[in-house]
């Protein structure tokens, strides 16, 4: 993984076309192509960042494919809140520093017991596990995850 980015403080506002009707990754149900879409513009920062001053991006590197069943690739851009590390709960996908270097993981904790998981069915990375001494750094919160199809 890429070393994190700050997303800038006051970035600039770039309002993109966005139509209000429903996109169906499904079967199609015939709706006519003509219908009315309402057009609204809409601004990615609001969207994607709650929390400026604490929010940065990071890339997933292109030879990790650990957390692929999550929807996180080798390239994925993950958008991450900092200030939710302190807080983060089991289930969550954080940025964890371990041996000194940031992984994106699943996290685990129930009674003392601590884990990061991996989300590859095919590969089944083993957890990284904690025990009862042993110091993990929860970095940030995994908020959004952008993948790019080219």
């Amino acid at each position: 993984m890429h070393y994190p980015i700050p997303l800038s403080q006051n970035p600039t506002v770039i309002l993109i076309p966005f139509y209000e009707g429903k996109v169906r990754a499904g079967q199609s149900r015939f709706v006519s192509a003509a219908q009315d879409y309402e057009m609204k513009e809409l601004d990615l920062n609001e969207l994607l960042v709650a929390d400026p001053p604490a929010t940065f991006m990071v890339q997933v590197a292109k030879d990790s494919d650990s957390m692929i069943d999550a929807g996180i690739f080798p390239g994925s851009k993950l958008i991450v809140n900092k200030a939710l590390g302190s807080k983060a709960k089991s289930s969550n996908i954080v940025i964890a520093i371990v041996d000194g270097e940031f992984v994106v993981k699943r996290l685990y904790k129930r009674l003392k017991i601590v884990r990061l998981l991996s989300e590859n069915k095919a590969k089944a990375y083993p957890p990284i596990e904690f025990s009862e001494g042993q110091e993990l750094v929860i970095w940030g919160v995994v908020q959004h995850v952008i993948n790019s199809f080219d």
